[in-house]
């Protein structure tokens, strides 16, 4: 069997973290800012870790077990 390759994309968007959790940025901090609170955007700022439910096939896009 051939190795699985890596979804290029994936690997731009997420990192692993020293205990392998999955780190992601959060959405919606690109545009149309100016009806969102200051409080909202700056809470977007933060990184945030991939939900449990989706953690397995995250790794599987990214060629981690």
């Amino acid at each position: 069997m051939p190795k699985i390759r890596t979804k290029r994309g994936a690997a731009k968007r997420f990192r692993l973290t020293a205990k392998k959790k999955i780190k992601r940025n959060k959405a919606y901090k690109s545009h149309i800012l100016t009806k969102k609170s200051p409080k909202r955007k700056r809470k977007l700022r933060k990184a945030d870790l991939v939900s449990e439910t989706q953690e397995r096939r995250v790794k599987r896009m990214l060629g981690i077990g």
